[in-house]
């Protein structure tokens, strides 16, 4: 084949490599076109300063307007429209009069190094806010658009409907919520526990949008709408904290347009009562007035929070903490106390065999076999609790003939003609559960948290277990963390006295309240509350949403109940406890932080109107000082975006 065969039928590849590059081209000047504004507005001043003697005065104005209109249109657009639209006045609008003013009275290079320099900072703070967008762009990239249903026929996401039973590959990422009812395979489930170990998954189990199927392939029952999946609320959960503003934020939002009309009408009384009290020339007083102008504007202390807000909030996001709003990242840090519920945000929520006595003529192996084979008819908590142990311990599985559930007390199973009995003491009969209690020396009262399973062969009783929610390990953890760093720690339990008091001892909680209904949660809250104590409440079930929606903050555990997610304030994902943990220090630091940026800036302002006064600094010094202070605080803002926690 000629080459040039070769070049005709490979042009169309081409093309679509060069409209390819081009396109990612453009999306990359068109992300960055403010700090590219800036940078070359930046550019026409260095050649001004550089080409000075050499240019005509006509030509170095015009390189100088150039600079005004590129570094400053888009802070310009954004100050005008906004005092249009909100009839108030703002930062943005002073920064340019004070450029106009100072080009005004002849000072064109220090009018345009206040624009490039507020162009500059400008770039920076929406750096802060793309990068949050970017994060969460790339959390939606996790979902495809597409799905393949068992018929092989394509179908959008967005089409799909509870029902739809569609087939998923090795390697595909799951596109929706649903049940599996045919195939088995390892699921990654890191984009939404964070947690990088791959999880077994099977007939029956459910599988979650966003998630990767990493062998064989699945065939899935659709259980959810496509936007109301756990990975589109996660979406909405940080979509809504990114619009949501701190108090400080508001706070610094109403103060701005106050504070601007104050500065124009002291620039003002500036532009004329110099020149009559200390006999200032005309040229120095309105020379000073454009420097007071450009020295008083509050960009620092407007630029203290947000930047720093945005980047908590991402940072939260990327570690499995999502707060829904800036007034929750700043709340977080103040908060005095923190109550937990017990089943499923201190414990596992499953139950499992923590103890097992058999009777000596029954090995534990023979007993395992029967107990898997007939439990495994039965999805009740207790007796899967109970597979589990069996499963790691039987030698085969007998025949089971029949399973008979007995309500609120156990099973009974034929194997081989001989009945099987699997439950509780009202099962059993309370005589001979007590004989064999007695025989194998079991002190209940050591165990009084745990629940009692009895196995009992025909008429002879060969094996009790014992079994218990059991804590986990990261909640140690959590609480002695918490408890060294001054907040004290409350549970809020539906279960018993017993239980409660074993789970809160082993947890090192300070303080708890055992066989509480949901109202008394809500009770018990509202006691902790007074003396102006500020109480966070930390739950996962339907019977904790009023808790959550009445204490300052609600914590919702990522696996919890829908309510549950909806109700908080905040979600810890990875439903870890020690991630709690991390979001009070990056609070604190956060908050810390903005004290930083706020006492920082306005220090800078004072000094500068002082100096200026003084007659100590110039239009350019002022520029500096000001401008320079503003791209200051809003790296250190910044930081946070890279802030970590060892723990959890």
């Amino acid at each position: 084949m000629s080459s040039s065969i070769k070049i005709i039928l490979n042009k169309p590849k081409m093309v679509a490599k060069f409209n390819n590059n081009q396109s990612s081209s453009l999306a990359f000047i068109w992300t960055h076109r403010e700090l590219i504004a800036a940078l070359f507005s930046g550019l026409l001043i260095l050649l001004t300063w550089q080409f000075h003697d050499s240019l005509a005065e006509r030509n170095w104005i015009l390189l100088l307007l150039g600079a005004f209109i590129i570094g400053g249109f888009a802070k310009a657009k954004e100050g005008i429209t906004e005092t249009i639209t909100k009839k108030k006045l703002n930062v943005e609008l002073l920064m340019i009069i004070a450029a106009i003013g100072a080009a005004s009275i002849g000072y064109w290079t220090e009018g345009a190094i206040l624009i490039f320099i507020f162009a500059l900072s400008g770039a920076l703070e929406t750096y802060t806010e793309n990068k949050s967008e970017r994060e969460l762009e790339s959390l939606m990239n996790l979902q495809p658009e597409h799905a393949t249903l068992t018929s092989n026929r394509e179908i959008k996401v967005k089409d799909l409907q509870i029902g739809d039973q569609i087939i998923i590959k090795a390697g595909e990422r799951i596109p929706a919520d649903g049940v599996i009812f045919k195939g088995e395979t390892s699921i990654d489930e890191s984009a939404l526990s964070g947690e990088a170990i791959p999880v077994s998954k099977t007939i029956k189990e459910n599988v979650f949008a966003g998630t990767v199927n990493l062998n064989g392939t699945l065939y899935i029952e659709i259980n959810t709408l496509p936007n109301e999946t756990l990975f589109q609320k996660i979406i909405q959960l940080v979509q809504h904290a990114q619009s949501e503003k701190s108090p400080s934020q508001q706070f610094i939002e109403r103060f701005e347009s106050m504070y601007v009309k104050m500065v124009l009408i002291s620039v003002g009384v500036m532009m004329f009562l110099p020149h009559f009290l200390f006999s200032w020339s005309w040229t120095d007083t309105i020379y000073r007035a454009m420097i007071l102008l450009v020295v008083a504007s509050p960009c620092a202390l407007v630029a203290s929070i947000m930047p720093a807000t945005l980047s908590a909030i991402s940072n939260g996001a990327r570690n499995g903490v999502l707060f829904k709003g800036g007034i929750h990242v700043e709340g977080l840090a103040n908060i005095d106390i923190i109550a937990f519920d017990k089943t499923g945000t201190l414990t596992q929520g499953k139950p499992v065999v923590t103890d097992a006595f058999f009777a000596p003529v029954y090995s534990k192996q023979m007993i395992a076999s029967v107990v898997y084979a007939i439990e495994n008819e039965s999805n009740h908590p207790l007796a899967q609790a109970m597979t589990t142990w069996a499963g790691e311990l039987k030698t085969d599985t007998p025949q089971v003939e029949k399973v008979l559930h007995e309500n609120g007390k156990g099973v009974k199973g034929y194997i081989n003609e001989e009945e099987w009995l699997i439950g509780n003491q009202a099962l059993i009969g309370d005589k001979q559960a007590q004989a064999f209690i007695s025989d194998q020396h079991i002190n209940l009262e050591k165990h009084s948290e745990k629940t009692i399973i009895f196995i009992k062969k025909s008429k002879e009783i060969v094996a009790v277990f014992l079994l218990k929610d059991t804590l986990r390990q990261d909640s140690v953890e959590a609480i002695q963390t918490l408890n060294k760093l001054g907040i004290k720690t409350v549970m809020l339990t539906g279960d018993n006295q017993s239980a409660a008091t074993a789970i809160a001892r082993e947890a090192h909680i300070q303080e708890f309240y055992a066989n509480c209904l949901p109202e008394d949660k809500v009770t018990h809250l509202k006691q902790l509350s007074k003396n102006n104590q500020k109480v966070a409440m930390i739950g996962d079930g339907i019977n904790d949403a009023p808790a959550l929606a009445t204490a300052n903050l609600g914590i919702a555990m990522g696996a919890g109940s829908d309510i549950a997610l909806e109700t908080a304030d905040i979600v810890l994902m990875k439903n870890r406890l020690t991630k709690i943990v991390n979001a009070i220090h990056l609070s604190k630091r956060m908050n810390r932080i903005i004290k930083q940026n706020i006492v920082f800036s306005i220090a800078i302002i004072l000094s500068l109107i002082a100096s200026n006064f003084l007659l100590l600094i110039d239009m350019p010094l002022g520029v500096i000082g000001h401008e320079g202070s503003t791209i200051l605080v809003i790296l250190n803002g910044l930081r946070l975006l890279t802030f970590s926690d060892t723990l959890g």
